[in-house]
């Protein structure tokens, strides 16, 4: 077990507030024209990614370091009324941020807070096959691949790639 370096910034883990949402934004917009991981459009409209991430029924968190916002996540019913047991979240992490943990602990933040919501199970509907980093970091947490999409996901430089619908049980 690594100690953590008591040189190192401090992540705090809070509730989106509405003043958060320029930082989520700009990450969400970030995340999206980059093309490799994330299936909205670098072209998305402001409206449907604030929709998406912070309306209800989701509702967001965002992770800082020194009171900037670094990355994020949501939570929500995966379906409306008879599948409103099952979670589903999403995350993006700033590029500078990456390779550092930080999905990581936003995974487990979310799996408590998914817990405490009352869900019983969590299920990511489509990941990225080609993002090795995120599959390894969401099977580290118990979920499991329950599925492969073929050839769902149009990837900026290397074109159609499976997606997966990972899934566990909380």
């Amino acid at each position: 077990m690594q100690l953590p370096n008591p040189a190192d910034p401090v992540i705090a883990i809070r509730e989106a507030t509405s003043t958060d949402w320029p930082a989520v934004w700009a990450l969400f917009q970030q995340v999206a024209a980059a093309g490799d991981v994330f299936a909205y459009d670098a072209d998305t409209p402001e409206v449907v990614a604030r929709k998406l991430w912070v309306e209800p029924p989701s509702v967001a968190f965002v992770a800082e370091r020194d009171g900037i916002v670094i990355g994020t996540y949501f939570i929500r019913p995966n379906q409306p009324g008879r599948g409103s047991h099952v979670a589903n979240a999403g995350y993006m992490v700033a590029a500078d941020a990456r390779g550092k943990g930080l999905a990581s602990t936003l995974c487990d933040h979310s799996l408590d807070t998914a817990r405490r919501l009352g869900y019983r199970a969590m299920q990511f509907n489509f990941v990225v096959s080609t993002n090795v980093a995120a599959v390894r970091v969401w099977e580290k947490h118990g979920f499991a691949v329950v599925g492969r999409l073929p050839a769902a996901f149009r990837h900026t430089t290397l074109g159609f790639v499976d997606a997966l619908v990972m899934h566990r049980e909380l």
